[in-house]
């Protein structure tokens, strides 16, 4: 039986989540299923701040990962350290790279989408191509390895518009397995979850101004794990 993609819910804060941590800054590796901040319709503590909040209550949010997006993460740890990361993810100072499973196979090993775009409003949240109202985004696509019907693909977003990735391999003809807004209904229950991960995050450190590199892939083996069995 087909396992529907994963619904909000609570995941307690644990240890591990934790890759980096000093006065200034918290690199979290968050789980799927987890919202990134409070939601309208969710109890107080159903996201990510408010769960490492439990362990550093001084922590701040910089920015976001979709519910069902796994991976790293930056949360501040004062107001002075809030708005240089900001300014970095602001000013495109950062580099993030994702790991996602793919439907179909694609004609090309790598390439880049620049595709416009914008909320759909009337569908909320979803986001779409609008080429002349849209705000423009950039993603850079390269693939990994080739699955049974599927491949693995690295992202490399310019912008950071939301579900920019998600849309952007959907107009590839590509959607990401599990994805519950873009994917067709082959996509969608090839997977009991949104097979997008947040693997790699370049910041420089807000007080000292260092390079910072972190980089936590999923295990192939691990996230075919998300894949169901036809």
């Amino acid at each position: 039986m087909l396992t529907p993609p994963p619904k909000l819910s609570s995941i307690p804060f644990q240890s591990n989540w934790i890759v980096y941590e000093d006065q200034d800054l918290l690199i979290i590796n968050k789980p799927s299923g987890l919202l990134s901040v409070p939601g309208r319709t969710a109890p107080p503590d159903w996201n990510l701040l408010s769960q490492v909040q439990n362990y550093a209550p001084d922590a701040l949010i910089v920015h976001r990962l979709d519910m069902d997006t796994s991976g790293l993460m930056v949360l501040a740890r004062n107001r002075q350290s809030h708005r240089a990361l900001s300014r970095q993810f602001q000013d495109r100072l950062t580099v993030k790279r994702y790991q996602a499973i793919c439907f179909g196979k694609p004609s090309q090993l790598h390439g880049k989408v620049q595709l416009p775009m914008r909320c759909d409003w009337e569908n909320r949240p979803s986001q779409i191509i609008d080429c002349r109202q849209g705000k423009s985004a950039t993603t850079y696509w390269q693939v990994t390895q080739s699955l049974p019907n599927a491949f693995e693909v690295i992202l490399t977003p310019i912008t950071g518009r939301s579900h920019q990735l998600r849309l952007h391999m959907k107009m590839l003809g590509h959607p990401i397995l599990g994805d519950n807004l873009y994917a067709p209904q082959q996509a969608l229950q090839a997977a009991n979850r949104l097979l997008l991960h947040a693997q790699e995050l370049h910041i420089f450190h807000p007080s000292t101004q260092k390079a910072l590199q972190f980089k936590e892939p999923l295990d192939l083996t691990t996230f075919l794990n998300g894949m169901n069995s036809a």
